[in-house]
């Protein structure tokens, strides 16, 4: 099956807009026209060759997937799961031991269309497909990371990269629905917009000399922050490491401080079907304002430029 697609031929080179044969659809499957792709820090961490060592070009990205099947309004799950596994069986399909992933172990939403198993497809409660792309990824990221973080009422939480890609944004908004006291880290270009969402801001770069004693930190930004977080976390606090935006190895600079406190280090794998849902009604609700830019899908390389330069506020989002 043949499709235009953004082809993904050489790391850190532009998208090339192709004809690019995507197989055949299974017994099973059922072909989904996109009309809504979000562009998630996770593809720009694989454009740029770093992190996911076993991909190999030539690749189509793409998880954040919206579209339509049958004149319906529909999701994809962004990642296959073989449902019975043992984490699969204990509601945890984001740890499953098969997980594939769209855009990496086959071809992803960078196209008119998608080949997707018929139980990796949801139904949306509302057309707007490029509201879903925008928000649905960064906004179930953020409930799972919030989980485990146990945040509720009144947690204090500082989040890194609050104010630059799309999960911080969404992030901390959701943090808000929650009735936690946020404190967000931004650059100060972005510190008005990211104060309508926030209790405190701050744009220094040693920020943990201003802040102090927080019980979470959603750390999204990884190396380049790691260590201000942890300096800036109470004794028993948790730093959930969503991501780590560059690539780059962590270190910690004192790990004797992490210790002596007794700090909580947890990795945050992106999300569960469950939280995928729950992230689609929130922004049904209009609980959580999706934001984004939107580009033409052949505006690929536009889009990329945009967000490696820090142009974009919040989501990028092909439309088709």
């Amino acid at each position: 099956m043949r499709v235009l697609a953004a082809v993904l031929r050489e790391f850190n080179k532009p998208f090339s807009i192709e004809e690019y044969d995507i197989g055949e659809p299974g017994p099973n499957d059922v072909v989904v026209r996109v009309r809504a792709e979000g562009i998630c820090g996770r593809d720009l961490v694989i454009w740029r060759g770093g992190g996911f060592r076993n991909l190999k070009p030539p690749l189509i990205l793409g998880h954040e997937i919206f579209g339509e099947l049958n004149g319906k309004a529909v999701g994809v799950f962004g990642a296959i799961t073989d449902g019975t596994c043992p984490y699969c069986r204990a509601g945890k399909d984001n740890l499953c031991l098969n997980l594939q992933f769209f855009g990496e172990n086959r071809p992803g939403g960078y196209a008119e269309a998608v080949i997707a198993p018929r139980n990796s497809v949801f139904e949306l409660p509302d057309s707007d497909h490029v509201k879903y792309a925008a928000a649905v990824c960064p906004l179930a990221t953020a409930i799972h990371a919030s989980k485990l973080g146990n945040v509720g009422p009144g947690t204090r939480v500082l989040v890194t990269g609050s104010g630059g890609g799309g999960v911080g944004v969404h992030t901390i908004q959701y943090l808000k629905s929650l009735g936690a006291y946020v404190i967000s880290v931004t650059s100060p270009s972005k510190a008005d917009f990211v104060a309508r969402y926030s209790d405190e801001v701050v744009t220094d770069r040693e920020f943990s000399r201003k802040v102090r004693d927080v019980d979470v930190v959603l750390e999204i930004v990884g190396a380049a922050t790691i260590n201000e977080s942890l300096r800036a976390l109470r004794r028993e606090g948790t730093l959930v490491l969503i991501g780590n935006t560059e690539g780059e190895e962590v270190r910690l600079a004192r790990p004797a401080l992490t210790v002596m406190r007794e700090h909580r280090i947890v990795g945050s794998a992106a999300y569960t079907r469950r939280e995928v849902l729950e992230a689609v009604d929130l922004l049904h609700r209009g609980v959580v304002k999706p934001i984004y830019r939107v580009y033409s899908f052949k505006d690929v390389n536009k889009a990329y430029d945009d967000l490696i330069n820090q142009r974009v506020l919040g989501r990028a989002v092909l439309v088709f």
